[in-house]
């Protein structure tokens, strides 16, 4: 089993969302169809801009809260370095 932190963006890529989940693919379907209350659905995180796996649960936990405590510049330099034109990534695991 694999394990993902991951970041998600709206429209206008002024807001990021980071996660942690062990099923990308069901856990962005939740956010893409507003299934989770709170910060996803009022700010509409849909895009997801970057991810990254891990094979056990206490790594992902710990990236997460490393990156939590990063400020917005940073995160914004990971998203650049791996996916610079900011494309939704859910479309290659949803299609």
């Amino acid at each position: 089993m694999f394990y993902y932190i991951y970041f998600l963006t709206n429209d206008f890529a002024n807001v990021m969302y980071v996660g942690m989940t062990n099923n990308l693919c069901r856990r962005h379907y939740e956010h893409d169809n507003e299934l989770i209350k709170g910060f996803t659905q009022k700010y509409k995180t849909h895009k997801l801009v970057y991810y990254e796996s891990y094979d056990n649960p206490e790594a992902a936990i710990a990236r997460e809260k490393q990156i939590k405590n990063w400020r917005r510049d940073k995160k914004d330099k990971l998203v650049n370095i791996l996916n610079p034109d900011w494309k939704d990534l859910s479309e290659e695991f949803n299609n």
